[in-house]
């Protein structure tokens, strides 16, 4: 497993069954691998929703969320905040190579 699949899944694992995605996942769980690297504790709302659009643009490019984020209702924002908690929270636990490397 390189280090991109174990934040992934770490991340995967963060989220309660019923907010885990069904179809095509795993491209989605790197995303927000990527955001722990890049952004760490400091990921926003706003970092989770571009993630998760860039994830979306190819399954269904008319989705509806699919706007810049300050268009999102209050509401709509917030569906992300349990995705944000699950980055963070593995951010806070430092990265770890799983090669050893």
């Amino acid at each position: 497993m390189n280090y991109i699949d174990d934040l992934a899944l770490k991340i995967e694992h963060e989220l309660p069954v019923q907010l885990r995605p069904d179809d095509h996942s795993t491209e989605l769980y790197r995303l927000y691998g990527l955001l722990v690297l890049l952004k760490g504790e400091h990921c926003t709302l706003q970092d989770v929703h571009d993630a998760w659009s860039a994830w979306m643009t190819p399954q269904q490019p008319h989705h509806k969320a699919l706007i810049p984020f300050p268009n999102l209702t209050a509401e709509q924002q917030e569906q992300d905040r349990p995705y944000l908690e699950a980055i963070q929270r593995v951010a806070k636990q430092g990265f770890r190579d799983p090669s050893g490397s």
